[in-house]
């Protein structure tokens, strides 16, 4: 179910950067008035695409299975919690690009956060309805939760600070299990970015000038919190029978510097719509690692 989750949001992240390489220079400046042509054309792409993935998921995916009744499933202690942190990732981005394509059309800042910060909630919601009525899985609770949570840390901070000053992000770096295990973790590299949760680390990225204007830091400079895990070679905690013996399973909590390209001066919008795609992904850089809070390790670079 996550690989699934996180094809559709790149699904959505790719509408965006495509979108950006087929057009000009000005059709990328915001309007400075509501564009009624650019809003109606932005809800129109919006609904054909989700109309799309999730009948396309539904018959390319759910099809295979056998259908129940709706029902919930406690996934929570899964993957030591990394999934819900995919959840967060993704529903904050999701409806942080549908707000942003909005204030592209000159749509004001209520519709902006009433129609489309809630996409990554809305979209997601709806898999989970598609999971809740499979009898090979079953709608989350703790998936909604966390959908939630990505969708309020967005629109909060726009209520609070009218910027956004705290952003989720996303790292990998590959990992000895996928290959004990291919078929769950991943056989090649796109794979286990998508499926390999030992290799990935999801990031709170604070801009550390929004809170110190008066400071001569730069604007773009951030400081990242990072939290990953290890030796999970299934969902549960059993991992009795991989690699001939029961790896253990231990949280990693992280320390970095990181960038905030949205910060970037550029007068080109194309440019600024591409730093906002990228600002989904946290770059490499010097970090400290906490392994159970009790080791410290030391990463010249990080991925």
């Amino acid at each position: 179910m996550r690989l699934k989750k996180k094809i559709l949001f790149l699904i959505f992240v790719g509408f965006q950067s495509v979108v950006a390489q087929k057009n000009t220079e000005s059709f990328f400046k915001p309007s400075d008035s509501l564009n009624s042509k650019k809003q109606n054309g932005v809800f129109v792409a919006e609904a054909a695409l989700t109309a799309g993935a999730l009948i396309g998921l539904n018959q390319l995916w759910y099809a295979d299975y056998p259908k129940s009744d709706f029902h919930f499933i406690n996934d929570n202690a899964h993957w030591l919690q990394l999934d819900k942190a995919g959840h967060v990732f993704s529903s904050y981005h999701l409806g942080r690009f549908g707000a942003e394509m909005l204030q592209w059309s000159g749509a004001s800042k209520k519709n902006q956060l009433i129609y489309g910060s809630g996409l990554g909630f809305v979209f997601l919601s709806a898999v989970e309805v598609l999971d809740g009525y499979s009898a090979e899985w079953g709608a989350s609770y703790g998936d909604i939760i966390a959908n939630a949570s990505g969708t309020a840390l967005y629109v909060s901070q726009e209520l609070i600070w009218n910027e956004q000053r705290i952003t989720p992000k996303f790292s990998f770096h590959t990992t000895q299990y996928a290959n004990h295990r291919p078929e769950v973790l991943g056989r090649s590299f796109s794979e286990q970015i998508l499926k390999d949760y030992n290799g990935q680390t999801y990031w709170l990225s604070v801009n550390l000038y929004s809170f110190a204007k008066d400071s001569k830091i730069p604007k773009w400079l951030n400081v990242a919190f990072g939290y990953g895990a290890e030796g999970m070679l299934t969902g549960n905690s059993d991992n009795t029978g991989f690699l001939n013996a029961n790896p253990q399973r231990f949280r990693q909590f992280y320390l970095s510097v990181d960038v905030d390209l949205t910060k970037i001066k550029t007068k080109s919008h194309f440019l600024k719509t591409v730093f906002s795609v990228l600002n989904t992904i946290k770059i490499p850089a010097p970090t400290i690692e906490f392994v159970r809070f009790n080791d410290i390790k030391y990463h010249f670079i990080y991925f």
